[in-house]
């Protein structure tokens, strides 16, 4: 007997399973696409997507996964599977903040995988404004680091858009430095986005302390500069693949946990999935404890508050909005019982969206 009998039977079960799968997502890409049929004839011809829908699915085959394979694995061989059905349903257009190579981009195709068409925006106002003119069906934007913190741009321009926020994406971040030099003797300029140097500030400060640093408005704009002579560019593998740089030093961020969390922002109002988040923007009266007549409620109630962020509010000096994450969708009986509680407490109470939590 041969000893390569055993590989080649290990092979061959491999091949029949493999049959097998494919044979069952193509009968589960005509189940996807029997449902498109199903919406439309109801009259159902806008919300193909449900990120609810998804969020429950991912959760599912996590919890029922066996093993050996990963639960984040498993979730994102689904994440495709399912957005590959859904281009049968529907193609989705992306909106992210360029260009192309940006985190923003990364974030995008985790949470709707690669059968999408994605657009760049050249700002975090202009991926609001192609949701809102239908240029786009989604828009993902950078909302907060776990590092450096909020980004107050995408804050401020919840204050005057409609959009509902319908999921969010947690994605961990790997700073790396590219160039088209040998050596770090040879730069002499690092271009990055002002946060991302941000989060390299100990690594620079020890590796390349007296290199000038320019904050640039991405970190794939950061890339595309770093072809230049003695130039480097703090970004992602991703920005290194698209502009062809070497990474010269790999996972140069200061924390080790470093992670951006995005918001999807859409035209929908999600129903809830079973595990979700409830972010609104709430301005207070100008009095004595005002803030506190606020939080109390969602106490009482034993909701959880996840964050609050405070920004001046624009159109009266020191005033300011705050804005809420909590635990539990609008529409639990819990939360909408509080949220009616707060209307006479406060001058002004929009939510932003209910939406699943991010499940990888």
């Amino acid at each position: 007997m041969s000893v390569n009998d055993p590989l080649t039977e290990l092979r061959k079960a491999i091949d029949a399973l493999d049959s097998q799968l494919l044979t069952l997502f193509n009968q589960r890409a005509n189940l996807a696409k029997e449902v498109a049929t199903v919406k439309m004839q109801e009259g159902e011809s806008v919300d193909f997507y449900r990120p609810d829908r998804e969020a429950s699915v991912l959760r599912r085959v996590k919890e029922q996964n066996p093993g050996p394979l990963k639960d984040e694995h498993v979730a994102r061989i689904y994440r495709e599977l399912m957005s590959s059905c859904l281009a049968l349903e529907k193609p989705l257009t992306i909106a992210y903040l360029g260009p192309s190579g940006t985190f923003t981009q990364e974030a995008a195709l985790k949470h709707f995988g690669h059968a999408v068409k994605t657009i760049e925006a050249i700002s975090i106002a202009d991926i609001f404004r192609a949701v809102e003119n239908g240029e786009a069906h989604y828009g993902v934007v950078p909302v907060e680091n776990s590092t450096e913190g909020v980004v107050n741009h995408t804050l401020d321009t919840f204050m005057d858009s409609s959009l509902q926020i319908c999921g969010e994406v947690a994605l961990r971040i790997h700073h790396h430095l590219l160039t088209k030099s040998n050596s770090l003797d040879e730069i002499n300029v690092i271009y990055s986005h002002q946060q991302s140097l941000g989060q390299c500030r100990q690594w620079l400060m020890s590796h390349l302390p007296n290199v000038e640093t320019v904050a640039v408005s991405s970190n794939a704009e950061a890339a595309r500069l770093a072809g230049e002579e003695g130039a480097a560019a703090i970004a992602g593998e991703v920005a290194s693949e698209i502009y062809d740089l070497k990474i010269l030093a790999a996972n140069i961020e200061d924390e080790a946990n470093n992670t951006t969390r995005f918001l999807v922002i859409g035209q929908q109002k999600v129903p809830p999935s079973g595990v979700d988040k409830t972010s609104m923007m709430i301005s207070t009266k100008n009095i004595a404890g005002a803030l506190q007549s606020v939080l109390a409620p969602f106490a009482y109630a034993g909701i959880s508050l996840n964050k609050i962020e405070s920004r001046p509010s624009r159109l009266v000096a020191w005033d300011y909005v705050f804005f809420v994450d909590i635990d539990g969708h609008q529409d639990d009986e819990k939360v909408a019982a509080v949220l009616q509680e707060l209307l006479p407490n406060v001058n002004l109470l929009k939510v932003l969206g209910s939406y699943p939590k991010a499940v990888i």
